[in-house]
């Protein structure tokens, strides 16, 4: 299979010019580049330009697969949307950081998984993910903290200090990660967040709440009219200045009082701990799973071995065809009409039943090949 990258950008906040986009054009001449996009895929080769330079410039998010297992995401969010101090307690390692520009603040989210599966062809897009960056915007930090989760998995693989996963305390826990939005979803798949430490990490969660209701029109003329004269300046301002990003949010958010995602509690654990609950979880989850599938088949083998005259009837129905598929299906009953009767503890009647077949049949290699293999003598 030949190398595969996958680079998409999109520009959200305002269109790039013509000179922009020429600009790229000298970056990639293979490229499919819009006023809100830039695509493209690479079988040889890779991406003259530099990424996270063109997020700086250009773009408000870009995402980067690979078929060696690198997934990335990059957002760029105006500065007074979402602060630094906020991002940094959820940076950790090189899988999730953080930088600023003059007007931006830019929030890079990688995993790796060289051993993981990949599909040639598959959907890459950010459509499915773009969701999580208005609502880092609007104050949810669901996303961050589904970051350092699959950040904190991936440390785990690389490193084994117990001293430093003591040492590394859990952020602030956002509200709602017991129930995460499409796109936070799409986001825990993309960055491969392990779902036993997302349920530990669940657990002290507060439950998200309700989705306010969209104030009316009457409502928000209402909102408008009792904003002072200076405040109402201000706003026309700014608005009459150019496409300013987050305006529009800043603007709903003030008028409804600030609300928007309540904080998040405070981390009152370290990684050690989440790590050795999620270990705990998956034992158990692995341990009633193996449980389950074990009671499971002693039901099948003790319904077979109840109908066990009517399973000789199809294994000699199979063989009288003389056909070799119907030799595999009659083979792979008998072996587990064998497991059933060991299980009611009948071995010395299916052996004795097994060995006038094999007589009647000695003439057919074909089958007597395939009992053989399957070790029914």
């Amino acid at each position: 299979m030949s190398e595969y990258q996958y680079y998409e950008f999109q520009a959200l906040d305002r269109p790039l010019s013509r000179a922009e986009q020429e600009h790229l054009r000298a970056i990639s001449t293979r490229a499919r580049i819009t006023a809100t996009s830039f695509v493209n895929t690479y079988n040889w080769g890779d991406l003259s330009g530099d990424p996270r330079r063109m997020v700086e410039r250009y773009f408000d998010a870009h995402l980067y697969v690979t078929n060696w297992g690198t997934h990335q995401l990059m957002l760029r969010l105006p500065k007074q949307t979402l602060k630094l101090p906020t991002v940094q307690p959820y940076c950790l390692d090189h899988h999730v950081e953080v930088s600023t520009t003059r007007t931006h603040l830019l929030l890079d989210m990688t995993s790796d998984d060289e051993g993981g599966d990949w599909a040639e062809g598959a959907d890459d897009s950010l459509a499915a993910l773009i969701g999580v960056r208005d609502e880092l915007a609007t104050g949810d930090l669901r996303p961050l903290y589904l970051a350092w989760l699959s950040a904190l998995a991936a440390w785990e693989l690389e490193d084994d200090d117990e001293e430093e996963y003591q040492a590394c305390p859990e952020p602030p826990v956002p509200a709602g990660l017991g129930e995460l939005t499409a796109a936070q979803s799409a986001l825990a798949d993309f960055l491969r967040v392990d779902g036993d430490l997302l349920a530990v990490a669940a657990q002290t969660s507060p439950a998200a709440p309700k989705k306010p209701v969209r104030p009316t029109k009457k409502e928000l003329a209402l909102l408008i009219a009792a904003l002072s004269p200076k405040e109402k300046d201000a706003l026309l301002l700014r608005l009459a200045l150019g496409p300013e990003p987050g305006l529009r949010t800043g603007l709903l958010h003030r008028l409804q009082g600030g609300a928007g995602a309540p904080a998040p509690v405070t981390g009152r654990r370290c990684a050690a701990q989440l790590l050795d609950a999620a270990h705990t979880l998956r034992a158990e989850r692995r341990r009633r799973a193996e449980q389950e599938r074990a009671t499971a088949r002693a039901q099948r083998l003790t319904a077979l071995a109840s109908e066990a005259e009517s399973a000789w009837q199809q294994i000699e129905t199979h063989i009288a065809t003389k056909k070799t598929t119907a030799y595999d299906q009659a083979v792979t009953l008998l072996a587990e009409l064998r497991d059933a009767y060991a299980y009611t503890g009948r071995h010395t009647d299916f052996q004795q039943r097994l060995t006038r077949l094999r007589e009647a049949n000695r003439r057919r290699p074909g089958l007597i090949h395939r009992l053989d293999r399957r070790d029914l003598r």
